[in-house]
């Protein structure tokens, strides 16, 4: 039965990210992570040496505790409200599948950008600098509506389709526990003086756990390209072969060179950060030069992979349980 309680409830938490997106105003699960992972370094940075060695424990250590603290109350809340009745327990798993798929808010934010390039060059960089990590000050628009699309390929596997593949494997607690992984290395992943050490764990274990569904995510994104129309679905199968590991993270490039070459575009190259100039290999090739359209474009090829995806892990589920059934 669990099989078909958590398939239910990854396609009702696909249709709420899709029909209501995150609560505003409301307190949301990632935010309490965000809440345990500044806590948690505090509280380890003031107890572990300041040398790269006692970064490197202390940064471990937080790993482990923030995802027990996520996973402990978690699980109660679902265990607690599936023990009072299993609708209640269908309801809110499917709450906490939703809230767990970023696709909604990925498309709000990075729309803000196109809203905010109509305004100013100006304007268009301090929207894009909210979803990005790089130096935005100096950008071309040309710059600004590549970092957003980039942003757009990335998360759909890391907020879109990995947190799937989690929940689809173990239901919303699976969910968190990528969640907690993932906005980790968001948080403290960086390759600067602060978190070079300290943040060196978190980042080491998102990329394991996001190792396999960055590779479905590439190539179920290639299938559709390939489905919609006004994509090079034959340039994205392509440039994905070609370029999918032209990134530092071994994940991070296999949906950017989907993304690349179903639009035509080139995508990655040298950026900012911290001030800092980064040395980057460029993904796709220039066959037209990007445009604005293009964030709308990535966002139609985010919804129709998550889709696909959607399709893919029901269906092997469903399939489990039909060879489990008959077994019996």
């Amino acid at each position: 039965m669990f099989i078909l309680y958590s398939s239910a409830a990854l396609v009702l938490g696909c249709l709420i990210d899709r029909i209501v997106g995150d609560p505003h105003g409301l307190w949301h699960p990632v935010q309490g992570i965000g809440w345990l992972i500044t806590r948690w370094e505090s509280f380890l940075r003031k107890r572990f040496p300041s040398t790269p060695e006692g970064e490197r424990h202390a940064g471990t250590l937080m790993v482990f505790l923030v995802i027990a603290c996520t996973l402990l109350p978690s699980g109660l809340i679902l265990l607690l409200c599936s023990r009072i009745h299993p609708m209640l327990g269908l309801l809110v798993e499917a709450l906490f599948c939703g809230w767990l798929i970023a696709a909604r808010s990925l498309e709000k934010e990075t729309r803000r950008v196109t809203d905010a390039l109509n305004q100013s060059l100006d304007e268009g960089r301090r929207a894009v600098s909210m979803v990005v990590g790089r130096d935005t000050e100096n950008l071309s628009e040309e710059g600004v509506v590549r970092a957003a699309v980039e942003t757009v390929a990335e998360n759909t596997s890391d907020g879109v389709i990995a947190p799937m593949f989690w929940m689809a494997i173990g239901g919303a607690w699976f969910g968190f526990f990528y969640k907690a992984v993932n906005t980790m290395d968001s948080m403290v992943g960086y390759k600067n003086d602060r978190y070079l050490n300290f943040g060196r764990s978190a980042a080491l274990f998102d990329d394991v756990v996001n190792f396999i569904p960055a590779r479905i995510s590439g190539l179920l994104m290639v299938l559709a390209a390939r489905i919609l129309p006004g994509f090079d679905g034959r340039n994205a199968r392509r440039i994905y072969f070609r370029d999918r590991f032209n990134h530092a993270s071994p994940n991070s490039a296999q949906t950017e060179a989907v993304m690349a070459g179903a639009l035509d575009v080139q995508l990655a190259g040298d950026a900012y950060y911290f001030g800092k100039l980064v040395k980057k290999k460029t993904i796709g090739d220039p066959i037209r030069s990007i445009e604005r359209e293009d964030i709308v474009r990535a966002h139609r090829l985010m919804y129709m992979t998550e889709l696909l995806a959607l399709i893919l892990f029901t269906g092997i589920k469903l399939l489990i349980f039909a060879l489990v059934s008959m077994a019996a």
